[in-house]
């Protein structure tokens, strides 16, 4: 049997560091690793961040790059190159959802609630990320 590589986080690129590590870890329910809590001071200039689940299992992380270009997705001029898909089990916990993420800075994308099979929704994250959210 052949030992292949783990998936041990997904990294997104952010001129902001904290910033999206913030709006993912309140979005998700995660927490930081151990060392990455803001400082108290407020400014702690990090390039590198990443969020945990409750057990300590890395999920997310953020690296710090001086320029990204936001996707204009569904235009094809800049493409989304990859995006998050996050679940949730029904139609009630997909507009609580829907409301938090806008109320945490996420932009609508798309609204496609009205399909029977799979309704979603789209976003663009502070930074531009596109990521899901549909049932099921």
């Amino acid at each position: 049997m052949a030992d292949y590589p783990q998936l041990l986080h997904t990294v997104l690129d952010t001129p902001e560091v904290r910033q999206l590590a913030e709006f993912y870890r309140l979005l998700l329910g995660l927490q930081y690793r151990p060392g990455d809590e803001p400082s108290a001071d407020g400014d702690d200039g990090v390039d590198w961040l990443v969020l945990t689940d409750a057990h300590g299992n890395r999920k997310v992380a953020f690296q710090q790059v001086d320029r990204l270009e936001r996707t204009t997705w569904p235009r094809p001029d800049v493409p989304m190159q990859m995006h998050l898909d996050l679940t949730v089990p029904d139609r009630e916990t997909l507009e609580i959802q829907h409301r938090r993420a806008i109320d945490l800075g996420a932009e609508l994308l798309l609204d496609r609630t009205d399909d029977p099979d799979e309704p979603l929704y789209v976003y663009a994250d502070p930074a531009g990320h596109p990521f899901c959210i549909f049932v099921a």
